[in-house]
């Protein structure tokens, strides 16, 4: 590996130096004068510059794959991850200026968690080793600690943030272990490297045990069954903009990762590993939406409800065809849109309880259509979108996703995305409804009326609004999503299988 680079060799890496180094703005600026507006202004600003930089190599034809010290691909592939990284982290940042507007402590620091996290995210998507692997995860996960627990004056947040710290602890030792195990046999730490090392020993059962306890660590992660069991947990106490970040940008660059080192790996042409993803897929989906079904809180409903949802993504990435990767892409883009627009109606109904309660009860949402009529058309969208009806992004995602799973003529698998999203129907469906029922005599919690809230609302709308857009002309996020992977490495590695 060759430590010797240039500042040209690290310009690949500009969108994240940009927003590391706006991280490291923010921090100079809260300590020389705290000012919410102006820190969460110059957030906005740095992760719009990143976002900029992207689609400037985008359309300016960059796409030829850099490699940076050995460590990191930059492609288009981590192009499009990227992106949506610094999309969802756009609306996160502004719900959280909206949320935390009330807060009567220091506010500042939040951005500067957030920020550092998206740099590490934004790195993830971009690994092809394992020691890049393990700090860009840690990096993007650490500052989620903070994160949960933010608003301490309510238990469940400091609750939230302890229970994602073992979690994570727990994923980052079992994926040492793991890698720990493929090195000993491969004597390689590159993903590229170690793919015909890794074939030669496969029959060794501490290589099988290392892949095995990477896999574990990242459904941890990505809270796949039976690795959930504190998901919900979180999902609920966490402040509900932090939420959003968890359900969006953290899991997307998490899915990025898991992709390319499946992939780059080799680790996707071994049976054993397709056989144990597709058990986690199948578990997801039952457990996710059976447990969603019994919930009354919409946050906890979310939260079982990404469960399922990566479940299905799964299932377009085990068929391992050119059409199927695609589909995981097209499913990401649904999924953080959709994600966003709900947990933003959440955020925005929580905005006015100064972040000691949250409007988390469906109790809280009873009649709230003769309140806020717009809100309530705005979650409805969301909804429908979770549940995949036609004229919306989530019906087009779920479409791809069976039309992959049927190419591949897996046919159990095209059968379990199809069952699943009819029990999904009950509890997305429930919440409709009880948002349309006759409200009750006493008033519910209701969003405040201020700057941060009306930003909030337009973000939460154009969501909406890309929803619906996007589910009656999905061609151009299809058109994104495949040429980024033709013009990815990791499509040679699918047309050699």
């Amino acid at each position: 590996m060759n430590f010797t680079v240039s500042f040209s060799d690290l310009m690949p890496l500009a969108p994240t130096m940009i927003v590391a180094l706006t991280a490291i703005v923010v921090m100079l600026l809260t300590a020389v004068k705290r000012n919410h507006n102006l820190i969460a202004t110059t957030s906005v600003i740095g992760l719009n510059l990143a976002g900029i930089y992207i689609l400037l190599q985008w359309f300016g034809g960059s796409f030829a794959p850099a490699d940076v010290m050995g460590l990191f691909t930059v492609d288009a592939f981590a192009m499009l991850y990227q992106l949506i990284i610094v999309v969802a982290a756009l609306a996160c940042m502004t719900l959280s200026h909206a949320y935390i507007e009330t807060y009567k402590d220091n506010r500042e620091e939040l951005y500067i968690l957030m920020l550092s996290s998206v740099a590490g995210a934004m790195l993830m998507v971009q690994s092809n080793h394992y020691a890049s692997f393990f700090i860009s995860l840690e990096l993007m996960s650490i500052p989620v600690y903070g994160l949960l627990a933010y608003t301490h004056q309510r238990t469940k947040s400091l609750e939230a943030g302890i229970k994602y710290l073992v979690l994570s602890a727990t994923a980052s030792a079992m994926l040492l272990m793991g890698m720990a195990y493929i090195y000993a046999y491969t004597g390689s730490l590159s993903f590229y490297e170690s793919v015909m090392k890794l074939m030669q020993v496969i029959d060794q059962p501490m290589v099988i045990l290392g892949l095995a306890l990477i896999i574990f660590a990242i459904a941890f992660k990505l809270s796949l069954a039976p690795f959930h069991k504190w998901t919900p947990d979180v999902y609920a106490g966490a402040p509900a903009p932090v939420a959003t970040f968890l359900a969006t940008a953290a899991k997307v660059a998490t899915i990025g990762l898991f992709v390319r080192y499946l992939l780059t790996s080799g680790a996707i042409m071994l049976e054993s590993v397709v056989t144990l993803i597709t058990i986690l897929a199948v578990l997801s989906i039952v457990v996710g939406n059976l447990l969603a079904v019994r919930q009354v809180n919409i946050k906890r409903i979310l939260g079982y409800s990404s469960i399922a949802h990566f479940g299905y993504l799964l299932i377009a990435l085990v068929t391992t065809t050119y059409a199927s990767l695609g589909t995981v892409s097209v499913y990401v883009i649904a999924y953080v849109l959709t994600t966003i627009g709900a947990f933003g109606a959440v955020t925005l109904m929580s905005s006015s309880t100064n972040n000691v309660a949250e409007a988390e009860s469906l109790a809280e949402y009873r009649g709230l259509f003769w309140r806020r009529p717009v809100l309530t058309a705005t979650l409805t969208v969301m909804m429908l979108s979770l549940a995949g009806i036609p004229l919306t992004v989530g019906f087009i995602a779920k479409f791809m996703v069976v039309l992959s799973a049927v190419t591949a003529q897996s046919w159990f698998l095209a059968a379990m995305v199809i069952v699943g999203s009819g029990i999904g129907l009950y509890y997305y469906l429930r919440v409709m409804v009880v948002m349309y029922m006759t409200p009750p005599e006493t008033p519910n919690l209701d969003a405040q009326d201020h700057w941060g809230t009306r930003v909030g609302g337009v973000m939460v709308l154009l969501a909406a609004a890309a929803v619906l857009v996007m589910g009656v002309y999905p061609d151009p996020i299809i058109n994104i999503s495949l040429v980024s992977e033709i013009l990815s490495p990791l499509h040679a590695v699918l047309s050699r299988q």
